[in-house]
């Protein structure tokens, strides 16, 4: 069975919850039925299917924030929160 299409918001909606400094808070649900990224109540909430351990989720909420945001996943930097849900990025410039 195909897996259902991942839900993105668009780049505009995440960058208007960055700061200044291109920072963006993000609170991460491994394990997940299906991946996606939803803005609940001005948080970014990352579902992804991957395991927590050995930074699987991490790796995977950087490669969906990627493709949210149109940009390289290598350019998406994690500031905070390596063994935690709660996790902070700093994304690129917008193009």
């Amino acid at each position: 069975m195909a897996r259902p299409k991942t839900e993105l918001p668009s780049a505009s909606a995440l960058w208007s919850l960055a700061d200044a400094d291109r920072r963006l808070s993000v609170r991460v649900t491994p394990g997940a039925r299906s991946e996606g990224i939803e803005i609940v109540s001005g948080r970014v909430i990352v579902k992804v299917r991957a395991k927590p351990e050995d930074g699987k989720a991490t790796a995977a909420a950087v490669e969906l924030l990627g493709q949210a945001l149109a940009t390289s996943p290598s350019g998406i930097v994690l500031l905070r929160g390596a063994t935690s849900r709660e996790k902070l990025f700093r994304i690129p410039p917008a193009a």
